[in-house]
């Protein structure tokens, strides 16, 4: 037998992509459906509104329209919009799939349109009218947080939503004063007010979804773009009234989600239950302008920072009043997002004490909920800045006041109550440094300032909170677990059926490459199969870069239980004891004897026909088959970090940003394939510096949406991103036996305050201390020539 190239570590090309860039994908638009219906949505034009009628005549009298429904006409027939998140206090309004009585915010859905095709049903949306009364909008959040401002819920005192006080096991509807003591004992006392703008995700692939009912047998299944889809078939059964095993969700191809698509949308409520009134497919695929009015926003905080320092740069405590912009209804993860950041508020920093201030308020506009990295970018962005306004109070070299603070004890928690699974944080900095030359890079930034061009050098020593479980840092409902089922076929080929779903993460490559080196096979000869609830085992699906150490770490207790049952069986054959016989690569040998040896393919084969056996021969336990599932719940969740350093011009004649050098050292824990993990940093890296440099949601003071397309919000094109170089460091995870903290989010955490902070460095000649994002050209222009 050949031997087999070692797989875990391997820069293996993605499985995923021959049938992606050849058009062969799969998506849910793609899917051919006889007889379709097309659904088309009317939405509010109006951010705040009482609804006096909806004159829908018209619309159903277009040609080709099968059917107008409004929110009277599903009311008590399609449950609410889920919200699983909750806090003590929590003001939780109605959220209808469909407005009933207002609106509270433009996109808003207001009645559905089902005709022939897609352009029929859009032209009949267009005839809708409704009379509203207008109502005062309110859409900043510290403006929203005052007493007499316009009430976005009539049936509430206010548009505080929830207010909590926080660290604590439970966080306290009271003050703390946790950090009074700490504050008497500095020497100074930094503060920063940081505005984290609202964000539009963007996947490529917008949401959409197709639905069918199967009359004869009672069964609804379901075609939708979905991070999680056995938590959507879960939803659908209890707001739709159907037993859960009537249902089946089946997430193709999914073109990106970054966040977004971990929900229940209204859309993807009513496109099943519509389907199963009607009797016929219904299909729905999300316009690019209703992303941006319709779909979660990420980010939307408003923040208040004060931190306690010694003249040394010793970190002692930290302060933080949030305003957290919520939206005028919730979404499923929506109060939780917040809190994730704020747990983080101390970084990598042995911060003696902090405490904070929630203050979550309803806005007339889209909710906001998880967007790549949910929480974590926030945290990061702020203690970033933070440190880098210690140093420049303290008039201290940056570098110098991080390594001063960085925690070091990993047996002690924060002052969150976090444990922090394992660390080296020195090490990502000097790695970094080392490969951006930092001491060189500052030399010639004294240079160049002396002949009047501004350099500037951003750090960003982050870390983040990822393999989200375990169970308790979840919603209830949401476990912190996963499943996955190792099959292994007669002929020695190999079936993996996750739990996870990914959707760009590259886990059927990772997976094969798990199987192939524990089990000695080809890494052809293995298909990971996921994103059907009727096929693979219930799941909690792919978000907080929990596939390879939530997901892997339960196909990885499969893979082992299939080689201890291929053991028992290769012994048998064997005619020797299982003890005696060890697993080598793709083959089964008597340890004391390597030459007696079957393959895996003959012990597969073995397993699957048991005519070997005689009577009474085989040992009373074993079944027939090759095949294992297992459930992973982690005791914690992973800490990743790493360093970003990023070094940029600024033209003062035209404000613009020229970013000179970007290097990222991550630690992502133990590597199964760089190549991925390259990928998932440099396409975070995109996303954050796009958040420092570019995007930002703008609304009017009338709640209209302003960055309604992607003529006004600048996602940023391909040449807008620089070169990036990319290194690691590896400090294993002792949580989950792969020893993987996970990736996915941390280009996006530690890439906007590098930026951030190397502008503001740039910008120090000129006195500024501190701009709000995003850097646009105009404003660096007006700080650079007051």
């Amino acid at each position: 037998m050949a031997v087999l190239p070692k797989m875990i570590g391997e820069r293996i090309k993605r499985r995923e992509d021959p049938a992606l860039i050849q058009g062969l994908g799969h998506y849910v638009d793609d899917i051919p459906m006889v007889g379709t219906l097309h659904a088309a949505f009317y939405r509010s034009p109006y951010a705040h509104a009482r609804i006096k009628s909806i004159n829908v005549e018209a619309a159903k009298r277009h040609p080709g329209v099968v059917a107008v429904l409004t929110g009277a006409d599903i009311l008590g027939k399609v449950g609410t919009i889920p919200c699983g998140a909750a806090t003590p206090g929590m003001k939780l309004p109605t959220n209808h799939a469909l407005a009933v009585g207002k609106v509270g915010f433009v996109g808003q859905p207001v009645a559905v349109v089902v005709a022939d095709n897609p352009y029929t049903a859009q032209d009949a949306a267009d005839l809708i009218e409704m009379d509203v009364e207008l109502l005062p909008a309110v859409v900043d959040p510290e403006q929203a947080a005052q007493p007499g401002a316009p009430k976005v819920h009539e049936e509430f005192e206010d548009n505080i939503m929830f207010r909590v006080y926080g660290p604590a096991p439970e966080p306290s509807p009271t003050p703390l004063g946790l950090t009074d003591e700490w504050f008497r004992q500095a020497d100074k006392v930094v503060s920063l007010k940081i505005t984290q703008q609202r964000l539009v995700p963007m996947p490529m692939e917008p949401r959409g979804v197709l639905a069918t009912y199967d009359r004869g047998r009672r069964r609804l299944t379901v075609w939708i773009s979905t991070q999680i889809p056995h938590l959507v078939r879960t939803l659908l059964a209890g707001a739709l009234r159907m037993p859960e095993h009537h249902i089946h969700v089946i997430a193709p191809d999914v073109g990106g989600g970054f966040g977004c698509k971990i929900q229940l949308y209204p859309e993807e409520l009513l496109i099943p239950y519509l389907a199963r009134e009607l009797g016929r497919p219904v299909k729905w695929i999300e316009r690019r302008r209703e992303h941006f009015t319709s779909t979660i926003h990420g980010r939307g905080l408003v923040e208040y920072f004060d931190a306690a320092v010694k003249n040394d740069g010793t970190l002692l405590a930290i302060k933080c009043r949030a305003y957290c912009d919520m939206g005028a209804y919730m979404q499923l993860l929506t109060p939780a997002i917040p809190s994730l950041g704020l747990i983080l508020m101390s970084g990598a920093y042995d911060c003696k004490a902090f405490e904070y201030e929630q203050i979550a308020v309803f806005t007339n506009k889209v909710a906001t909920d998880a967007y790549r990295g949910a929480g974590r970018p926030e945290a990061a962005y702020a203690i970033e800045r933070l440190m880098d306004a210690i140093a420049r109070e303290l008039n201290m070299d940056p570098v110098e006041v991080r390594r001063k603070n960085f925690k070091r004890d990993f047996t002690q928690p924060t002052p969150a109550g976090l444990i922090y699974d394992s660390g080296n944080y020195e090490a990502a900095l000097n790695k970094a440094l080392e490969i951006v030359g930092y001491e060189e890079l500052r030399a010639e930034q004294k240079r160049l300032r002396e002949q009047g061009r501004y350099l500037g050098i951003g750090i960003s020593s982050y870390i983040e909170i990822c393999g989200i479980g375990p169970s308790y840092l979840l919603p209830p409902g949401v476990g912190g677990w996963e499943s996955c089922t190792v099959r292994v076929e007669p002929t020695g080929m190999v079936t993996v059926l996750t739990g996870v779903s990914p959707h760009g993460q590259g886990s059927v490559t990772s997976f094969a490459q798990i199987v192939a080196d524990e089990l000695g096979v080809p890494v052809d000869n293995v298909e990971v199969i996921h994103g059907d609830t009727d096929v693979v085992p219930y799941g909690i699906g792919t978000f907080g870069s929990r596939s390879l150490a939530v997901g892997g770490a339960a196909l990885l207790m499969s893979v082992n239980k299939v080689k201890e049952k291929a053991k028992r069986i290769a012994a048998h054959l064997l005619d020797v004891r299982p003890e005696d016989v060890t697993y080598g690569k793709g083959e089964i040998y008597v340890t004391s004897e390597p030459s007696r040896k079957v393959t895996f393919d003959q012990v597969a084969f073995a397993a699957a026909d048991f005519s070997w056996q005689g009577p009474g021969s085989a040992p009373p336990d074993l079944e027939p088959g090759l095949e294992a599932t297992s459930r992973f719940e982690p005791g914690n969740a992973t800490f990743p970090f790493g360093t970003h350093v990023c070094v940029v011009e600024v033209d003062r004649e035209t404000g613009q940003v020229e970013i000179k050098r970007y290097v990222a050292v991550d630690d992502c824990g133990n590597i199964i394939n760089p190549l991925l993990v390259a990928g998932q940093v440099h396409g975070g890296i995109a996303q954050g510096l796009a958040q420092a440099l570019y995007e930002q949601v703008v609304y009017d003071d009338n709640g209209q949406l302003i960055t309604g397309s992607l003529m006004d919000y600048a996602v940023p094109k391909a040449a807008m991103v620089p070169t990036l170089e990319t290194d690691h460091t590896i400090t294993p995870t002792p949580v989950n036996p792969l020893g993987a903290k996970g990736v996915g989010e941390a280009g996006t955490i530690g890439s906007t305050p590098a930026v951030a902070n190397a502008i503001i460095d740039a910008l120090a000649p000129f006195g500024v201390k501190h701009l709000e994002m995003p850097f646009t050209p105009e404003k660096l222009w007006r700080a650079m020539n007051p």
